[in-house]
């Protein structure tokens, strides 16, 4: 990742390290704000512009994912293919297994290619509700 990064045109400070190491082990796909707010207090100069802008750059790098949850940019560091599956209630994100090669499907490609349309990625997304929400509704039910 931090390849990526000096590839853009960044410099590697202490700090982009920091994003970057906390960033690449986070399977939550946090938010720039989450990371921020996990850094700031071991590193008091670092602004949430920084955060965000070097999550960007590992993105547009191809180093990292962006995902649009709501209103909020969701970084996933696992850049291999895979679909994920985002709760409704409490927004978390689950990665998932591909279970085909991330293809158009053969009956999508006329349609597409009637309206002149060039596909750059397949992305599967599910939205539903996570176990622990429903767990927690359950007891909620139930008092």
């Amino acid at each position: 990742m931090l390849e990526g990064l000096r590839a853009a045109g960044f410099k590697i400070t202490a700090q982009r390290r920091a994003i970057v190491e906390l960033f690449a082990d986070d399977a939550s796909h946090p938010t720039a704000q989450s990371i921020y707010e996990r850094l700031r207090d071991a590193h008091p100069g670092l602004s949430f512009a920084t955060v965000y802008n070097t999550l960007d750059a590992l993105s547009s790098a191809g180093t990292a994912g962006l995902l649009r949850v709501g209103t909020a940019s969701r970084f996933d560091p696992n850049t291999a293919p895979h679909e994920h599956a985002i709760c409704s209630v409490c927004e978390s994100i689950l990665d998932l297994p591909l279970l085909d090669r991330g293809e158009v499907l053969p009956d999508r490609q006329d349609a597409l290619a009637a309206h002149g349309f060039q596909v750059a990625a397949v992305e599967t997304l599910y939205r539903g509700v996570c176990r622990e929400c429903q767990d927690r509704a359950a007891g909620d039910r139930a008092h």
